[in-house]
């Protein structure tokens, strides 16, 4: 029996959930997500809930209940209020900037790394802190991921680009031999 499945998702007002053939569709005031949906799992809306049901009794129909059901709540609260990740540039030298849909990281390799921003996000850059937000939760940590990718923290001078609160734990180094 999955925890999260069991749980009731609550459907704020706004929000439209249209179940079809194979996919369910979210729309909110933050805009409408679309995700295909396999056949293990029944999803119905009913009194203002979102209830996520196994289609029988299969060990994969369990075992995507509660993914689904985790899916659904991501969906809904990602149409209302964006998901953000922020990640910080540290680095003499290192920096962000937007050029039109695409983000310029100059983080020291001998040519700027350019990432294509994808349409359905917006990325602000404020000084030294990326902030990458969106209603696709999924789709907020991969572009994140992706930038964090290019050019990871490394633990003797914590130059790099991290997650803002992550901890990078540093290394000694060399010792000077007298």
């Amino acid at each position: 029996m999955s925890r999260t499945g069991k749980k009731s998702i609550t459907v704020p007002a706004g929000t439209d959930i249209t179940i079809g053939v194979s996919e369910v569709t979210v729309k909110g005031k933050g805009g409408t997500l679309v995700k295909s949906v396999h056949p293990a799992v029944k999803i119905a809306v009913e009194n203002g809930e979102c209830v996520v049901t196994p289609a029988n009794n299969s060990r994969l129909a369990k075992a995507l209940w509660g993914t689904y059901a985790a899916h659904m709540r991501n969906m809904i609260s990602g149409v209302n209020t964006p998901f953000i990740k922020k990640l910080q540039v540290e680095g003499i030298g290192f920096r962000a900037e937007l050029s039109g849909k695409a983000l310029k990281l100059t983080v020291g390799f001998s040519h700027p790394v350019l990432l294509t921003v994808p349409e359905n996000l917006t990325v602000a850059i404020d000084k030294n802190i990326i902030t990458v937000s969106g209603a696709d939760k999924e789709a907020v940590g991969e572009f994140s991921a992706t930038i964090r990718a290019t050019k990871k923290p490394e633990p003797y001078k914590g130059k790099g680009i991290r997650y803002e609160g992550e901890v990078v734990r540093m290394k000694a180094g060399k010792k000077v031999a007298a």
